[in-house]
Order: C-alpha cells, then structure tokens, then sequence
C-alpha cells in the first residue's frame, strides 16, 4: 500500500511540472509573439484623419496608399514633444503633413506603432556617409558633407527598420538622411534611409 501510495504522489508531482512547464512554455511563447512583431517603415504625406475611426491614410512617397489605425500605444513624435494615444494623434496629425509611420501588420490591418512629424516642426533631417552601424548597441554614426562625424542613438524601431544589409551598407560609407530628436543632449534617430 505505500508503494502505491508513493507511485500515485509520483504520478501526480509528474502532471503538476507537466502542467507548469506548459503554461510557462505557452506564456513565454505568446510574449514573444508580441514583442517579435515585425516593425516596417513608410515615409509619406497624410492624406486623410477619419477621427471617429480613429485611422489615419498616408500616400507614401512609392505613391502607394496606407491606412492605418491607431490605437492607444501609438506614439507621436514632433519636433518638442512626444505623446501616446489615438486621442492625441486625432488631434495632432494634418492633411499635408509629412511623416514618417512605423507600424505592425494584424492581418490585413496597419497598425500604426510610432507616427513622426517632418519638416518644419517634426523631426530635424541630416545627411552624410555611415561611418559605423552597432545594432546591439542601437548607435550608428555618420560622417556629413563637411566632415562632421554625428553619433545618433536608435529607436528600437529604427533598429528595427534597418535592414539587415546595413551593416554591410556601413563598411561602404553608404549615404544615408537621419531623422532625429534630441534628448538630453543626444541625437536619437527615428528613422533613416539610403539615398
């Protein structure tokens, strides 16, 4: 009798680590999902802000037209400020304006994840070869027309963005324009590509 006493509590701690292991597995899984979302990038001019919608449409500058929804974890970015929501977004954002969209695929869906204003009162722009590009450390550093050697931190999205050639892309001082903020005395690129 205790050894099948013994064997039924052997049985029994073997379904418990079964069913934990499991959950852990299936939640570990699911976070990944969410945070491997792949991040893609379009630079445009808005078209139309549906406020009751609460979507945005961009003709990027392919011509090819974007609809994208936005929602309570996207993030505006100007020239002096950046904020959250799909309120401040409905608010903020023009027909005409200049932006740059980084945004999620839910299925036939374009979530919009980040919005950055260009020109006038968005992100500042700068052009020059790449001198290095550190995707761990999220920096890349460019050389301008007069010799200027800029460091800039990466958003992840930017991270993100960059293709993975980039990093063969520095190693041939490729031309690139950065759009970037500045924070506390530090460049941070949004958003950057080849010219």
């Amino acid at each position: 009798m205790a050894q099948l006493q013994k064997a039924w509590i052997t049985i029994v701690l073997l379904m418990w680590i079964v069913v934990v292991i499991g959950i852990g597995s299936v939640s570990i899984g699911t976070s990944l999902f969410a945070a491997g979302d792949v991040v893609s990038g379009v630079e445009g001019t808005v078209k139309k802000v549906d406020k009751a919608a609460k979507t945005v449409s961009v003709t990027a500058v392919d011509g090819t037209e974007h609809t994208f929804h936005l929602v309570e974890r996207t993030t505006i970015h100007g020239a002096a400020a950046a904020y959250k929501g799909s309120e401040a977004a409905v608010r903020d954002l023009t027909e005409g304006s200049r932006v740059i969209v980084h945004y999620t695929k839910k299925g036939s869906e374009e979530i919009a994840e980040e919005i950055d204003h260009l020109g006038k009162d968005g992100l500042k722009a700068s052009e020059g070869a790449v001198t290095r590009f550190d995707r761990a450390a999220k920096t890349m550093s460019i050389k301008t027309a007069d010799g200027t050697e800029e460091t800039y931190r990466l958003t992840d999205h930017a991270a993100q963005d960059a293709g993975r050639d980039t990093d063969d892309a520095a190693k041939q001082s490729a031309h690139v324009v950065v759009y970037y903020s500045e924070d506390a005395g530090h460049k941070i690129a949004h958003f950057f590509e080849s010219r």
